[in-house]
C-alpha cells in the first residue's frame, strides 16, 4: 500500500506542477479549463490516497474482529484435544468423535495421600529390624462428566467444527488432524483454518498480505490454527492482544 499512496502522491504533485506550468506559460483563453481539469484530477487522485489508507483500516479492524470469534472456537478445540488426551492418552482426528467423546467420557477424580510401610526387603537385610518406608497412595473417590467439566450447561461444542456465525463462506468449517510424532511417539493435534477462508470477502490484494504476516505481533503465516503435527505444541499462532483471556 506504501508504493500505491507514493505513486498518488507523485502524481499530485506532478500535476500541481503542470498547473504552475500551464498559469505561467499557457494563453489566458486556455488557463479556466485546463486548470478545472487538473484541479479535478488532483481532487480526485487525494481521494485515491485516502481510500487507499482508510481502506487498509477497515479491513486490519474487521480482520481482528473475526480472529477473536474464531480463536475462541480454537480454544475449544484444544481444551477438548486437552481433555481426550488425559482420558485416552491421544488426541482425536475428527470431529464427529471428539463430540461424542466430550458427551460420554468421565474425568476420574483422584486424591493423592502419603502413608509409610514396613519395607521388608530391608527388613530382611538388616536381620529383621524393622524397617520402613514412606510411599505414596492416589485413591480414586469419584468421577465427573468432561462435558461438564469443560461446558457446564452449554451445547457450543457440538458445532466446534464450524466457523462462528458470518465468517466463510457457506458450511466453512475447521480442518483437524491427530498423530503421534515419529522420532518420540508423542501425540499431537492441529485445528486450523486458512486466512482466505476467513477474509474470503475482502479485497484480495490486502488478503495476500496478511497471509504473508511474520510478525510476532500478527497471526503469522496463512492460516490460523492451535497445535502442530510438526512439534509437541498445544498453542495457537496467535498474538496476545487477540485473545479474550
Amino acid at each position: 500500500m506504501l508504493k500505491v499512496i507514493l505513486v498518488v502522491v507523485g502524481l499530485i504533485l506532478l500535476t500541481i506542477g503542470i498547473v504552475w506550468l500551464i498559469d505561467k506559460f499557457v494563453p489566458k483563453k486556455l488557463k479556466p479549463i485546463l486548470n478545472l481539469v487538473l484541479w479535478a484530477l488532483i481532487f480526485f487522485l487525494g481521494y485515491l490516497t485516502f481510500m487507499s489508507v482508510y481502506g487498509e483500516i477497515k479491513f486490519n479492524k474487521l480482520k481482528d474482529e473475526r480472529y477473536v470469534k474464531v480463536i475462541d472456537k480454537l480454544k475449544d478445540i484444544r481444551d477438548a484435544q486437552l481433555a481426550h488426551r488425559t482420558v485416552k492418552k491421544s488426541f482425536s482426528g475428527n470431529f464427529d468423535d471428539l463430540i461424542k467423546f466430550i458427551d460420554t467420557a468421565q474425568f476420574t477424580i483422584t486424591q493423592r495421600r502419603d502413608s509409610t510401610i514396613i519395607d521388608e526387603e530391608l527388613t530382611r537385610r538388616f536381620g529383621g529390624v524393622e524397617t520402613t518406608k514412606d510411599i505414596v497412595i492416589i485413591d480414586t473417590i469419584g468421577t465427573v462428566p468432561v462435558r461438564d467439566s469443560l461446558f457446564g450447561a452449554d451445547t457450543r461444542y457440538k458445532t466446534m467444527m464450524n466457523l462462528p456465525q458470518g465468517i466463510g463462506p457457506a458450511g466453512a468449517k475447521f480442518q483437524l488432524k491427530a498423530g503421534k510424532l515419529d522420532e518420540s511417539g508423542i501425540a499431537v493435534f492441529e485445528a486450523w483454518v486458512d486466512k482466505d477462508v476467513i477474509l474470503h470477502d475482502q479485497d484480495k490484494n490486502l488478503v495476500n498480505k496478511e497471509k504473508e504476516v511474520m510478525s510476532v505481533d500478527g497471526v503469522r503465516g496463512s492460516k490460523l490454527k492451535v497445535g502442530s503435527m510438526e512439534e509437541a505444541e498445544t498453542g495457537g499462532n496467535w498474538p496476545g492482544n487477540l485473545s479474550r483471556d
